[in-house]
């Protein structure tokens, strides 16, 4: 569902606000560092996400742009079942490539964007990892990917690359911290 934007017909010179909303690592709204709780709030904030063509995300609140600040991603990925969801309930689409980090995270380029797999999900997703010769990946495996870079580790035969986190932002033409 598009991000409505009507408001900013009725007042277009509301001034955008910055430093107020974030997104945490496992898809948690936080207004000024404290959990977003109130479930109709965050059915809003959902409804209300999206992106400018500079790669700053933020949700609309009327006719007010309340720019995000990104703990990592624009997107948090949760699996339900064998599928990847985002944080705002959105499917993740078709993904295209599976990347770990130098912390060990997974981040996953999916149709939707550049998301980041919620922590809880990872011990499940590594379990599922597999090296070359179709054997169960190990800890020293991943580890080895992680460190170095080396190594043949696939995700359900897909390759999974390495990216460092420096570099996410600017592959992906995103901006975890806008400013005006």
């Amino acid at each position: 569902m598009p991000v409505d934007l009507s408001a900013i017909a009725k007042w277009p010179n509301v001034p955008a606000c910055y430093d107020w909303l974030s997104l945490d690592r496992r898809g948690d709204w936080r207004l000024q560092g404290e959990r977003v709780t109130h479930r109709g709030l965050i059915e809003f904030m959902n409804r209300q996400y999206g992106s400018d063509e500079s790669g700053c995300w933020f949700v609309q609140n009327g006719p007010q742009r309340v720019f995000v600040t990104l703990a990592y991603t624009p997107w948090v990925f949760r699996r339900e079942g064998d599928a990847f969801v985002s944080h705002t309930g959105e499917p993740a689409g078709d993904i295209k490539a599976f990347f770990l980090d130098e912390e060990g995270s997974i981040l996953l380029e999916t149709s939707l964007g550049i998301g980041v797999l919620d922590d809880r999900d990872l011990t499940r997703f590594f379990a599922e990892c597999h090296g070359a010769d179709g054997q169960a990946a190990s800890d020293e495996a991943l580890a080895r990917l992680m460190e170095t870079s080396a190594g043949d580790i696939h995700w359900q035969n897909r390759p999974i690359q390495t990216i460092l986190t420096v570099n996410a932002e600017k592959r992906f033409n995103f901006k975890s911290h806008p400013q005006p």
